[in-house]
């Protein structure tokens, strides 16, 4: 049981973004048949996309995000203790792109900065690295920045996936407490590295640099099987969750899922009798994001926040990977929760 409680760790603000190209998947797909079009949007949920330029990366969309919450806490670059960057859709094979980052935005060379790839799953285990590092007592802030671009690995003729992903980016800013202050974060993390291929981009890598079938240079999915995993995998993990940390699933304000697909996630809320009103979505609006859906969801979900409370929130991110995710964390009412659009490159 991959379960973990940390302490000293709090939530001061989260920003989402999104470049500003909006995609009408009913209006403006050209590639399918229009009932079809209708059918998947339908299943899906997908009804609009944002979707990143060629100009536009990972980096672009967290590194505008970040500077905004910087901003809005006015928080010195400096006193910045790490940065973590989560994504599969990296500026390049290498350097990393944490480290283009923390250049970007003015970070000081003593702050740690590297990145983590995970996809769908990489929220929950970002905000547990997070915690885990302002727990030590040697980091005090410590933002966790997740951005994908999934549109840009899509193959339009490909019909599963052309109408699902939309593009985004999300910084958090995480700064240590008082080791009897916060309420302890807990975190249950898991892998099944068996279903590797069930999501899947086949070329470019090392094992298979240049392909000679150009469609391995775009994402494979495996629909039925990353369903089945879905419904097998979140309920179980939602449920080793609850149990680990003694706590009534109602007491929780808001289930916030990764935003895979409507229809999966209707279905996860009546396997697991969780009230619909407490699953926030995003997807309509603004697509499968993978794991930046969370903080997307989060900012642009419309949660309902009490001014004297703090919200106790259960994150739960699972794909690629195989790969999956809780945390069970606390949003304090005055954390600051904002949104932006991006419409050009952090650094021209």
């Amino acid at each position: 049981m991959a379960v973990t409680q940390t302490r000293a760790g709090k939530i001061r603000a989260i920003c989402s973004s999104v470049p500003e190209r909006v995609f009408d998947n009913l209006t403006e797909t050209t590639a399918f048949d229009p009932k079809e079009v209708e059918k998947v949007v339908r299943m899906a949920g997908v009804r609009r996309r944002y979707v990143a330029s060629d100009r536009i990366c990972s980096s672009d969309l967290c590194a505008t995000a970040a500077k905004r919450l910087l901003d809005h806490l006015e928080w010195d670059p400096k006193s910045i203790d790490a940065l973590i960057f989560v994504t599969q859709t990296q500026d390049y094979l290498l350097p990393s792109t944490a480290c283009l980052v923390q250049h970007w935005l003015g970070l000081a060379d003593g702050c740690a900065a590297f990145d983590v790839g995970l996809g769908c799953s990489g929220y929950p285990y970002g905000l547990w690295l997070a915690s885990m590092m302002v727990s030590t007592g040697g980091f005090k802030r410590v933002l966790m920045l997740h951005g994908e671009t999934p549109t840009r690995f899509s193959d339009k003729s490909d019909r599963s996936v052309a109408l699902l992903f939309g593009d985004a980016g999300s910084a958090t800013a995480v700064e240590a407490e008082p080791d009897d202050g916060p309420t302890p974060w807990w975190f249950s993390l898991h892998t099944d590295g068996s279903g590797w291929r069930d999501l899947i981009i086949e070329g470019g890598g090392f094992r298979d640099r240049f392909p000679a079938d150009p469609r391995k240079n775009f994402v494979s999915m495996n629909g039925a099987g990353i369903f089945n995993f879905a419904i097998r995998a979140v309920p179980s993990v939602i449920e080793e969750t609850l149990v680990a940390s003694s706590t009534d699933s109602a007491t929780i304000d808001y289930f916030i899922l990764h935003q895979s697909n409507l229809f999966i996630m209707r279905h996860l809320a009546q396997k697991m009798k969780i009230p619909q009103d407490k699953i926030p979505l995003s997807i309509q609006e603004f697509g499968s994001a993978g794991g930046p859906s969370i903080a997307l969801t989060l900012t642009q979900g419309k949660l309902s926040r009490p001014n004297e409370r703090a919200l106790r929130l259960l994150l739960v991110g699972y794909g690629v990977g195989l790969s999956w995710g809780t945390a069970l964390v606390s949003l304090g009412p005055d954390a600051v929760l904002d949104h932006v659009v991006v419409s050009a490159p952090y650094v021209n």
